[in-house]
C-alpha cells in the first residue's frame, strides 16, 4: 500500500509553480475586494477560506473562497443584496455570475481558477446567523489542527472519493465534501486510518463528539459545532460506495482508485428497455433548487408507480443542455400480469374477514381460503403498462403525483422514452449506470 500511496501523492500535490500562480490570483482578488469593502461600514473584514487557505486543495480543483464578513446587526435582505453588489463590483472584469447556497454568492473564473466571494456574518463561535458563518471557523480550526502530512492525506482522500464518484456536497451528488475529508483525516490520523475505519463502519457510527443523537447511516460531527451532523447531507448509497471502495482498496491497493476514469462496467441482466425516462424543460433556477425538486419528484413518482404494483429497482435524475431535466426509473418489468392476488386475514378473525370480504368482493374474479387459512382475492389490475400509467399520472393526476409545486408547470410538457431509445449522451450515461455493476467496488 505504501508504494501506491507514494505514487498517488505525486499526482495530488500541487507544484510550486502552480502554487505561485494561485497565490498571485488570490492576492489580486483580495486587493480588489478590499478596495470595494472600504466603502461599506456594514463590512467587518474579509477572510480567505476553503481548501486553498487550508492547504488541502487538489491541483485540478483549486477554487478560492473569500468570505466577506458582515456585522451581525445587518439585516438578511441587506446581507444578500450588498453581498451580490460587492461581488459583481469586485469581479466585473471576469464575467461574474450568481450562485446559490443558503444565500446568493458571486463566482467568476480567473484563468482556470473559480473564485467565490461569499457573504457571511462576523459572529462569535456558535452564534451562527447563516450557514456560511461556520466556514471561517472551519478554516482556522483546520489550519491549526492538520499537520503537513495530514494535509497531503486529505488530498489523497479527496482524490480517492473523486475517482469513485462520491466527492462533492452539492445536492446533485450528495457525496463527501472537502471539509468532511478533512474531518475524517483529523479523526483517524491519516488516509490509511480513514480507509481502515470506513471499511469497518457500523450502522449509525458516530465519528467525533455529538451533543445529541442523530439517525443517519453515518454520523460525522462538525468539530466547531457539536450540534451539526455532516453525515446528514451524504446519501446512503454514497456511504455504501465508500465502504465497499475502502474494502476493495485494502484488499488490492491500486492507482486506479485515485484516477477518475470510466470504471469497468459489467452489464446486469436487466435491460435498458426496462428504464423509463421522463424528460421535460424547466425554467432557469439555481442548481440547488432544481436538484432538490428533481429528487423529490423522483421519490414521489416512484411511490406512485410502486403503489400500482410495479417494482422500481433504482432511480436517478440528470440535467442536460438547454435546461432539460430527465427522471430515470429502472423497473423490474414494464408490464404486469392482468391479475393480482390480495391476501386477507385468516378465517378465525371474524371481524377482519367480514371487512376484507366487504371491501374486495366486487373487485374479485375469485375469492378463496388458502392452505394456510388466509382469505385470498384475485383481482384485475387497473394498470398493467408502466408507460401508460406514467403518462396518465402526469397528464391527469399531477395534483396527486407528489411532484413539488415548483416543478408542476415545467413537467406538464413532457415526453417518455424507453431506455434503449435514448439519444442524449448524458442520459445514456445515467441509464447505463443504472443497469451496470461497478467492478471496482464489487470485486470478489
Amino acid at each position: 500500500m505504501n508504494q501506491i500511496l507514494k505514487q498517488a501523492e505525486k499526482t495530488i500535490i500541487p507544484s510550486e509553480k502552480l502554487q505561485r500562480e494561485k497565490d498571485a490570483i488570490v492576492e489580486r482578488v483580495v486587493k480588489l475586494v478590499q478596495k470595494q469593502v472600504t466603502n461599506y461600514p456594514q463590512i467587518a473584514g474579509i477572510e480567505i477560506g476553503g481548501s486553498f487557505a487550508k492547504g488541502t486543495w487538489l491541483p485540478e480543483k483549486a477554487d478560492v473562497d473569500i468570505f466577506i464578513k458582515f456585522r451581525a446587526n445587518v439585516s438578511e435582505k441587506e446581507f444578500s443584496e450588498l453581498g451580490k453588489k460587492i461581488g459583481f463590483s469586485t469581479l466585473k472584469g471576469y464575467g461574474p455570475y450568481v450562485r446559490y447556497a443558503e444565500h446568493p454568492f458571486v463566482e467568476a473564473q480567473i484563468n482556470d481558477t473559480k473564485v467565490n466571494l461569499v457573504p457571511c456574518y462576523d459572529v462569535l463561535e456558535g452564534n451562527w446567523k447563516s450557514s456560511a458563518d461556520r466556514s471561517p471557523f472551519h478554516t482556522r480550526y483546520m489550519i491549526r489542527s492538520l499537520s503537513a502530512q495530514m494535509k497531503n492525506d486529505v488530498r489523497l482522500l479527496k482524490a480517492f472519493l473523486k475517482a469513485n464518484g462520491i466527492y462533492g456536497a452539492e445536492i446533485a451528488r450528495q457525496g463527501f465534501s472537502g471539509y468532511v475529508a478533512e474531518v475524517l483525516v483529523l479523526n483517524f490520523g491519516s488516509f490509511e486510518g480513514v480507509i481502515k475505519a470506513i471499511s469497518k463502519l457500523k450502522q449509525g457510527q458516530i465519528i467525533g463528539n455529538a451533543a445529541k443523537s442523530f439517525d443517519t447511516p453515518i454520523v460525522i460531527m462538525d468539530p466547531v459545532d457539536a450540534n451539526r451532523n455532516l453525515g446528514a447531507a451524504i446519501s446512503t448509497e454514497n456511504v455504501g460506495k465508500f465502504v465497499l471502495a475502502a474494502r476493495a482498496f485494502l484488499k488490492k491497493p491500486s492507482m486506479s482508485f485515485f484516477i477518475p476514469k470510466k470504471r469497468s462496467q459489467k452489464a446486469s441482466s436487466t435491460s435498458l428497455k426496462n428504464i423509463l425516462v421522463l424528460t421535460f424543460r424547466y425554467k432557469q433556477r439555481s442548481p440547488d433548487i432544481i436538484w432538490g425538486q428533481l429528487k423529490r419528484a423522483a421519490t414521489s413518482i416512484t411511490t406512485q408507480i410502486e403503489q400500482e404494483g410495479f417494482s422500481v429497482l433504482r432511480r436517478s435524475a440528470v440535467i442536460s443542455e438547454n435546461n432539460t431535466a430527465s427522471l430515470l426509473f429502472l423497473l423490474k418489468s414494464r408490464k404486469l400480469d392482468q391479475h393480482h392476488v390480495r391476501t386477507g386475514p385468516d378465517f378465525f378473525t371474524a371481524a377482519h374477514v367480514e371487512k376484507f370480504v366487504e371491501s374486495n368482493k366486487k373487485k374479485s374474479t375469485t375469492m378463496w381460503i388458502s392452505g394456510e387459512g388466509k382469505i385470498h382475492s384475485l383481482q384485475r389490475r387497473t394498470n398493467i403498462d408502466a408507460v401508460l400509467f406514467l403518462k396518465n399520472l402526469i397528464k391527469k393526476n399531477l395534483a396527486k403525483s407528489g411532484v413539488p409545486v415548483g416543478l408542476k408547470n415545467d413537467i406538464k410538457k413532457f415526453r417518455i422514452t424507453d431506455g434503449n431509445k435514448i439519444t442524449s449522451k448524458s442520459i445514456k450515461e445515467a441509464a447505463q449506470e443504472l443497469v451496470s455493476t461497478d467492478e471496482t467496488i464489487f470485486s470478489s
